[in-house]
């Protein structure tokens, strides 16, 4: 049985044409030797994977096949490779220091590839400076770290640094493509695509993941076999998902998400996964931005089809509330009910970012009508005509001590109902009804935006103004209410005037004075009453903030409590 080899090490480049995504620092490396413009000290840095250690590999055999006929030979004598990791102490660079005073038998250079050199200690680093900054004519140094922020500052400045880049979704899945033709595997180019975007732009990773689904699927590569076996969430379930909030179909979704969670899946991985593909949904809007979208074909084909039903509105206001929900993930004790309760209000969104109508809702808008409208069928054509163009009106204004008359969500399908006669559109006398209603409407408006200008007494202004803030406390607005009570108003034809002590009380009863005003002028049935508000910082010397004023205020009126202090020592 002939042994397996890994694909990673079957497939390692042996030029740098054969050199995945770094074609830049390819490129400068072969003009370099080309040139003769080569540094002494080179220093590879970037993450796991992306082909530092073979690109010194090659180097190391390029730069010596150039003094040379002979294409084949590998110079494997003078190339020297040095572990970091297990060869960190100051002996260990004292050792191969003594080496490259040797010059090489065969060949120009003598190659030395130091392998994850943040690995070294600090006296190591002190010892090898000296031979890094002048090392012989026929040595060269290629470092290769992934941690490049851990090596010495006077290491660095005597190396040509190469910042390597992770490979891109494409490129790795390009290279899988050729890759699995030459293994004859038959693999579909969607399935490749999530090998690649799983490996992370390592393509040592991507090639180990290859093996891996391979060897559980054989020669025929699917993207239900990747899915699967890699344990990661097909497009598939975003799409009907998204398909599920667009038709406000919440108890299938609900379902759909207890599905995902029986299959072992992460809901902190599903709900983020849901934002990215409604970020993938408002990229494939603009075809100067498609670009962006990291997927396969056949893929992306379905991407552009959802993104024309969904709207932007939508989208938008459908990644910030997975965001929040993203955020809130960990800390939340019921990590299930808060992700259900986010995917409820994204499926109970329309699409100009509003809550839908209510019988868009699991409880139909009918359960909120009366047992008496119940009584009284409707047409479907009246129901689509009260829906469409009438919307409830209230103009009566909230009298004090009474609740707001305004239509909520809950009510609003019941205010419609109960306020709005029942016509159908398919009469002529329909249509005078509707219009019969429209013209009441209309007289309503009018009579609600009449001025009042009725006279009014000193004591129905303090009975309004105290009836506010009695509210205020009830509401918890204690400052506020506070604030009102500083000073009580004084009276100036229609004018109210008050006095406070600090330009802070000013701005807070600047913001809040709209429905005081409001409050007092519905009391005394004056629409022209205003208030003035004047800051009197002689004022604020009545008043007591800090402890120690107001012990001086108790003092005042009591002298025998500062005896009391000085006799028990008592501190303010």
């Amino acid at each position: 049985m002939e042994q397996f080899v890994v694909s990673a090490r079957k497939y390692r480049p042996e030029t740098f044409n054969d050199v995945v995504g770094q074609k830049a620092i390819t490129n400068t490396l072969e003009n370099a030797i080309k040139n003769n413009h080569l540094a002494q000290a080179l220093l590879f840095t970037g993450p796991r994977g992306v082909g530092k250690t073979t690109c010194a590999r090659i180097l190391a055999k390029k730069i010596n096949q150039q003094a040379t006929e002979d294409t084949q030979e590998d110079f494997a004598f003078n190339i020297f490779e040095l572990d970091a990791a297990s060869n960190n102490s100051v002996d260990d660079i004292r050792n191969l220091i003594d080496q490259v005073r040797i010059p090489p038998q065969v060949g120009k250079y003598k190659v030395y590839i130091i392998d994850e050199v943040h690995m070294l200690s600090q006296a190591a680093f002190n010892a090898f400076l000296k031979t890094l900054e002048e090392p012989p004519k026929h040595a060269i140094f290629i470092l290769a770290t992934t941690e490049k922020h851990k090596i010495i500052p006077t290491i660095l400045s005597r190396c040509q640094i190469f910042d390597f880049k992770r490979i891109t979704v494409s490129d790795a899945k390009e290279y899988l493509a050729t890759i699995a033709k030459n293994e004859g595997v038959n693999a579909e180019d969607d399935a490749l695509h999530i090998i690649a975007q799983k490996a992370d732009g390592a393509m040592r990773d991507a090639l180990s993941i290859y093996d891996r689904v391979v060897s559980f699927s054989g020669n025929e590569l699917t993207r239900t076999a990747v899915t699967e076996n890699l344990n990661v969430l097909d497009y598939e379930t975003y799409f009907t998902s998204t398909d599920l909030i667009l038709e406000n179909k919440i108890p299938e979704l609900l379902l759909q998400y207890n599905e995902v969670l029986a299959k072992g899946f992460d809901g902190h991985h599903y709900i983020a996964g849901l934002a990215a593909h409604f970020r993938d949904l408002l990229v494939c809007k603009n075809q100067s931005t498609i670009q962006l979208l990291e997927v396969g074909e056949e893929t992306k084909t379905k991407y552009f089809e959802q993104s024309q039903k969904a709207p932007q509105d939508l989208l938008l206001e459908g990644i910030e509330l997975a965001n929040e929900c993203d955020l809130k993930y960990k800390s939340s004790r019921n990590s299930r009910l808060l992700v259900e309760l986010t995917l409820m209000q994204l499926a109970s969104i329309t699409f100009d970012g509003e809550k839908k109508k209510s019988e868009r809702f699991i409880i139909p808008a009918e359960n909120f009508v009366s047992i008496t409208e119940k009584a009284t069928p409707v047409s479907s054509a009246s129901k689509e005509i009260i829906q469409e163009n009438e919307q409830p009106e209230v103009v009566s204004p909230v009298t004090s001590g009474e609740e707001s008359s305004l239509p909520t969500e809950k009510n609003s399908a019941k205010i419609d109902l109960k306020t709005k006669k029942k016509t159908s559109g398919l009469s002529l006398k329909s249509i005078g009804e509707k219009k019969k209603l429209q013209a009441e409407q209309q007289k309503k408006k009018e009579a609600s935006k009449i001025e009042l200008d009725e006279k009014f007494t000193e004591a129905q202004v303090l009975s309004a103004w105290d009836e506010h803030v009695k509210r205020l406390k009830r509401k918890g607005e204690k400052i506020l209410a506070s604030i009102l009570e500083t000073d009580t108003p004084k009276i100036n034809g229609k004018k109210l005037q008050i006095e406070l002590p600090n330009s802070t009380m000013k701005v807070e009863l600047n913001r809040a004075k709209g429905p005081l005003l409001n409050h007092i002028r519905r009391k005394v049935k004056n629409s022209f009453i205003e208030l003035e508000i004047v800051i009197n910082e002689e004022a604020s010397k009545k008043y007591a903030f800090t402890t120690r004023e107001k012990f001086e205020k108790l003092k005042e009126k009591n002298p025998l409590i500062d005896k009391l202090r000085s006799t028990f020592d008592l501190d303010v």
